[in-house]
């Protein structure tokens, strides 16, 4: 209960302070990236259960000329780099949590197809909400292996408290300003987790 009072409070301070931000974004996205301006995916919650994440564009819609999608490196320019390094790109995630489909401070929310492919200590990082920053984003983000951050998670799922929590958002806070760890080397999105390597 009082993880949840902190997260209405903060998120819901957030969007009204942060509101002209908003604006901004919505606009300078419109206008650099094109339509549409929020970027929404089908992403597993609490226990697996799909809600739907908001996010700002990030990524421009070039198509090749069979009309396919170009591949994401094509479609990532210099405005779609600055609201990645920043993290803009996650503000509208704070309605996701006021509406109660994730926490401040979680596991990141990943891709439906990813549920069968989690081992099952991996999947427990799905007991508790999904949130926008978490352990694993503070212990390396998108610069570790998928196998470290799992590990991460679910060392968080085991230890988790408002302390903690706290921490979590203080180092967040710091490595936004440093732009630590946005990109794993040579993608400029995370690589696709493709499951657990048996050898």
């Amino acid at each position: 209960m009082m993880k949840r009072f902190f997260d209405v409070s903060i998120s819901l301070m957030l969007i009204i302070g942060l509101f002209p931000l908003f604006i901004l974004m919505a606009v300078m996205v419109r206008c650099k990236l094109g339509r549409p301006i929020i970027f929404r995916q089908v992403r597993p919650g609490f226990q697996g259960k799909p809600f739907t994440l908001y996010k700002f564009r990030s990524l421009t819609d070039e198509k090749d000329e069979k009309g396919n999608l170009l591949q994401d490196f094509e479609r990532f320019n210099r405005f779609s780099s600055l609201i990645r390094k920043s993290s803009l790109d996650e503000l509208p995630e704070l309605v996701n949590v006021l509406k109660g489909e994730m926490s401040l401070v979680g596991p990141r929310p990943l891709l439906m197809q990813y549920l069968h492919r989690y081992d099952a200590d991996q999947a427990r990082r799905h007991a508790v909400k999904p949130g926008i920053t978490g352990w694993a984003q503070v212990n390396g983000r998108n610069a570790i292996s998928w196998e470290e951050k799992f590990k991460l998670d679910v060392w968080y799922v085991d230890h988790h408290n408002f302390r903690l929590d706290l921490k979590i958002l203080w180092v967040t806070l710091i490595q936004v300003y440093r732009q630590d760890g946005i990109h794993q080397k040579g993608h400029v999105t995370a690589e696709e987790f493709m499951g657990v390597h048996k050898g």
